[in-house]
């Protein structure tokens, strides 16, 4: 059994296992409760707080998901209690001196990370706020002050707002959790970017991702690996199509959840993967449900229940329910549920996953045959402003009071500054509109005739706490008009050295002699009888004028060739 016992104020879970003792304390804060404009700020303050402890002989991290921040280890009694009490000594009094130094190093972590098929999900799913911000770079960390962390720190990390679990027979001796106090915060409500559902983007890569929002409870766990089942016997082993099939289901900590599924494919493969994804979802959402499906996936979850390390292994998700205010049932009340659930459980699950689809497919194909309805990619609207036209197109800015629209062939994007996330600005002038709703505009002054009062307009308009200051950019890397770049190339082009040019004159008039007096032959030998006898030598003649022509061009030629290159 899980014992609910207190330390220092801190609601503490404890259960026995049998391997070593390990433990964490689990804030609810994470990415969902920043903005973008300060995204990365809960990372940092991690960071902060694990770089005194330095290395150890015990394993110990931290980690910071969109709804919850934990600090965690494995090791001895002695050392759990030495890493939790100076966790929270860490908290309450941050040590700010390596502040600059864990900022290189988270940049250095976000760009050295791999990319993976859902990264893109909360993104189009919640725009640029709450729950979306995952998807983002953490853009915040350059302009974060110390006392900003503090702040954070003093809002987020008490008492009231942590849970203490331990695998373990007891809590260790000497630990103190010097916490100050706080109150209890709510899981942020999701935010949405899509207008209707079931709909779908499309993205780079070459899978098919299923993203749904269910109501949280056991038939919908189930019903992912059940829904996994089904794709992995569709694409897998029945066509052969995919080799990598999953599925997830993420509790968000508002009563709802994230039910997750992804199919791979090889890029001639494409439309025949997401026709078959498709077509699964489209059986189990008319309840055709196996019912051997159900009962194996149940079967495995009940031997989950009887190992003997069941309850410690559920500490970090019961910590989870009981900081957002969820129910934790006993084993005994999990194993109830799950035998409970029905195939009619599990068809309902299905129209409630298909109802609030967002589905994610590769480069060159749609859904909208399905019944999905494509993403914005646009905005619906403008902004009244001054135009300023583009330099190379037909593309035009509208740059006003409330906010920046750009109108092109391709649509209209449309950010306004009450509903702008962030505003990306360079040294070089360029500025990065990012809307709410996820749009994105991009201001290059070099490529529109927009004018100086025309940018104090838009850095005016944004709130200064929305503004992220860019590193600047590499000149080569500023886009230019196409008449600017063509003058460029002809001022950066090498001159030629002295012989080259030499050379390439004597090439050309002994080019001009050689090649005149061949034309002149040739078109003497045509047009004029000549001796039969000379016939022969004659056109031999002409046939060596020409190879001699082409020789004296040669020179010119690779000179040219080489200068292009």
């Amino acid at each position: 059994m899980i014992q609910h016992l207190e330390t220092d104020g801190v609601p503490t879970l404890l259960a026995p296992t049998g391997g070593p003792m390990r433990a964490g304390l689990t804030f609810r804060v994470g990415t969902a409760d920043e903005t973008l404009a300060r995204h990365g700020i809960t990372h940092l303050l991690e960071h902060l707080v694990l770089a005194p402890l330095g290395t150890a002989d015990y394993h110990f991290n931290g980690a910071t998901g969109p709804t919850f921040t934990t600090f965690h280890m494995q090791g001895s009694a002695p050392d759990i209690a030495t890493f939790l009490t100076s966790v929270c000594a860490n908290l309450t009094d941050l040590p700010t001196g390596r502040l600059e130094v864990e900022k290189d190093i988270l940049r250095t972590e976000w760009s050295s990370r791999g990319s993976a098929a859902i990264d893109d999900i909360p993104l189009w799913r919640h725009g640029a706020r709450d729950h979306g911000l995952s998807s983002y770079p953490e853009w915040g960390l350059g302009r974060l002050t110390a006392e900003d962390l503090r702040q954070w720190a003093a809002r987020w990390f008490t008492r009231e707002n942590a849970v203490l679990w331990i695998a373990g027979d007891r809590v260790p001796e000497g630990l103190r959790l010097d916490l100050p106090a706080g109150t209890r915060q709510p899981v942020p409500a999701a935010s949405s970017a899509l207008p209707a559902t079931p709909a779908y983007f499309v993205h780079g890569s070459r899978a098919v991702v299923l993203d749904a929002v269910v109501r949280r409870r056991t038939a919908a766990n189930i019903f992912a690996e059940v829904l996994e089942r089904e794709l992995f016997r569709a694409l897998r082993q029945d066509a052969g199509l995919s080799y990598t099939i999953g599925s997830g289901y993420e509790p968000r900590g508002d009563g709802q959840a994230h039910l997750r599924a992804l199919a791979d494919s090889l890029a001639e493969k494409q439309d025949a993967v997401l026709g078959g994804f498709i077509d699964v979802l489209a059986k189990l959402r008319v309840g055709r449900i196996e019912q051997s499906d159900l009962d194996a996936v149940v079967a495995k979850r009940i031997d989950m229940y009887a190992t003997a390390e069941a309850d410690a292994t559920r500490l970090p998700a019961y910590a989870f329910n009981l900081l957002n205010g969820e129910p934790n049932r006993t084993i005994d009340e999990q194993l109830a549920q799950l035998k409970a659930v029905t195939l009619a459980d599990l068809h309902e699950v299905a129209q409630e996953a298909y109802a609030s689809a967002l589905l994610m497919v590769p480069n060159g194909t749609s859904a909208d045959w399905a019944g999905f309805t494509a993403a914005p990619t646009s905005s619906e609207s403008t902004v009244a402003g001054t135009t300023y036209r583009a330099r190379d197109d037909d593309s035009r800015l509208l740059i006003g009071t409330e906010g920046v629209s750009h109108l092109s062939a391709g649509g209209t994007l449309t950010v306004t500054y009450a509903d702008c996330a962030a505003m990306l600005a360079w040294p070089d002038g360029a500025r990065q509109l990012i809307g709410h709703d996820a749009i994105v505009l991009h201001i290059e002054p070099t490529l529109f005739d927009t004018r100086p009062a025309a940018m104090h307009v838009v850095d005016s308009g944004v709130p200064i706490d929305r503004q992220i200051t860019m590193p600047p950019r590499d000149p080569e890397s500023i886009p230019q008009p196409r008449a600017l770049r063509a003058a460029r190339e002809r001022l950066t082009r090498p001159k030629r050295a002295g012989w080259e040019i030499l050379l390439m004159v004597l090439s050309g008039l002994a080019t001009l002699v050689v090649g005149g007096f061949t034309l002149l032959l040739t078109i003497g030998m045509l047009i004029s009888p000549t001796a039969e006898e000379d016939v022969a030598v004659l056109w031999g003649a002409v046939v060596v004028g020409w190879l001699l022509t082409v020789i004296l061009a040669l020179p010119i030629v690779l000179l040219t060739r080489g200068r292009r290159r």
